[in-house]
């Protein structure tokens, strides 16, 4: 990956909206345990009210520009919320198959996928990333406690989680495409809406239970959609157009100490003793890839 030099008060930019970003997807694992709903359908109830929001603000501030989306930008984009959607849909039911250690430590496997679909792509990729890589993972594995099992049933949870990481590691790397030239409101618009309707299609298919949450229940839906979903999910898609997708999945990994400091102070739930040690491989292994990666030369008209 080549060297591009940006402006400090960019990069600046670029930071904070990845440290909000950050600490609202990091509320997403806390508030989707204590939703009494299928998971998959919470997949689709956080996407769905996104799109709720998002298509009347596209279609009056966006017109003009979803009328004149290319037939290529319009197809990333819808492909960006199809690879979304067969993240939630490999990943969910991975946890009901091996344990969460296991799901979590292997669909944190996505910066090594976004690494590669890098180089497939023609871009260096360099030693120093994946050593940033390497110990960015060491500490997501002694995070995780991952446990690995050799059962039928485990195993195919482990491959469903891998798959998990895989696709969620392509959604960033086609968003990181069409980002280049469509806005986020246009962008993000087109792919929930996507990810919504595959994922109805799907809880419909299963059988899955839509309705019928108490209240409390709806609020927490609310909150994670406008905390993770609308803010989180969507400042990471702001940032796609200027940050790598190899060094922003990497980020992603700090949303485990993250949510899980949020569970101790919401849901009295304790950290392990190697949250810490692990916390310190996660920040050092990223910063060895922030330092190594490329920044995408930033169009001559900004993309807002």
């Amino acid at each position: 990956m080549t060297t591009t030099a940006r402006p400090a008060t960019a990069a600046r930019a670029d930071v904070a909206l990845i440290a909000v970003a950050l600490t609202t997807v990091s509320t997403s694992g806390p508030l989707m345990a204590a939703i009494a709903a299928p998971a998959l359908a919470v997949a689709f109830w956080r996407n769905a009210m996104a799109s709720a929001v998002l298509v009347p603000t596209a279609l009056l501030r966006r017109r003009e520009e979803l009328r004149g989306l290319t037939a290529r930008e319009r197809r990333t984009a819808v492909v960006a919320g199809a690879f979304l959607a067969l993240h939630f849909g490999t990943w969910v039911p991975s946890l009901s198959y091996t344990s969460v250690a296991s799901a979590t430590a292997l669909v944190a496997t996505q910066p090594i996928w976004a690494a590669l679909i890098a180089r497939s792509r023609g871009q260096h990729v360099g030693g120093q990333v994946w050593t940033g890589i390497a110990v960015a993972m060491a500490g997501a594995l002694l995070l995780t406690g991952s446990d690995l099992s050799v059962s039928g049933e485990a195993l195919l949870g482990d491959v469903l989680a891998v798959a998990g990481g895989a696709f969620a590691a392509l959604y960033m790397a086609a968003g990181g495409e069409v980002r280049q030239s469509v806005s986020t409101t246009t962008y993000t618009t087109l792919c929930y809406a996507t990810t919504a309707l595959l994922l109805l299609v799907v809880c419909l298919v299963g059988g899955v239970d839509l309705s019928g949450y108490d209240g409390d229940d709806w609020l927490r839906l609310l909150a994670l959609t406008a905390g993770a979903q609308l803010l989180g999910h969507s400042l990471f898609n702001v940032v796609l157009r200027t940050v790598s997708p190899t060094v922003l999945s990497l980020t992603l990994l700090l949303e485990i100490p993250g949510a899980g400091l949020i569970a101790w102070v919401a849901l009295d739930q304790t950290p392990s003793l190697l949250a810490l040690p692990a916390a310190v491989l996660l920040l050092a292994g990223l910063a060895l890839v922030i330092r190594a990666s490329s920044r995408a030369t930033p169009p001559s008209v900004p993309v807002e």
